[in-house]
C-alpha cells in the first residue's frame, strides 16, 4: 500500500473558498484529489485547482458530474464509479475527507 493520501471534497468552491483553501495546502505532490458531490462543481468554476500543483491527481465521482449536467467539462479519464471510489480508497494509505 502507498503512503499517499486521498482527499475528497463535496463543497463547491465559490460557496467554501477557505474549505478549498485548506484542502488544496494539505495535498501532497503524489495524493489523489477526488471530488464529490457539490465539489464537482469545480469543472466549471474558475478555481485554480489544476493550477495547485501538477502532479495531484484530480479525479471526479461520475454520478454526481452526471447528476449536475456537467460532464461536457472534462474528459472520461478523470471520471471514476463508485466501485473505482472504493478501490482508491483501499489503494491509499490514508483518506480525509473534507465537508
Amino acid at each position: 500500500m502507498s503512503q499517499t493520501t486521498l482527499h475528497t471534497l463535496n463543497k463547491a468552491p465559490n460557496s467554501h473558498s477557505a474549505l478549498w483553501q485548506s484542502c488544496l495546502a494539505a495535498i501532497k505532490p503524489d495524493d489523489t484529489l477526488l471530488l464529490i458531490e457539490d465539489g464537482v462543481y469545480a469543472l466549471a468554476s474558475s478555481t485554480q485547482l489544476l493550477n495547485h500543483n501538477q502532479a495531484t491527481s484530480v479525479l471526479y465521482l461520475k454520478a454526481d458530474v452526471e447528476a449536475r449536467g456537467l460532464h461536457t467539462f472534462t474528459s472520461p479519464s478523470q471520471l471514476i464509479s463508485d466501485k473505482q471510489f472504493v478501490e482508491l480508497s483501499c489503494s491509499h494509505h490514508k483518506v480525509v475527507s473534507w465537508f
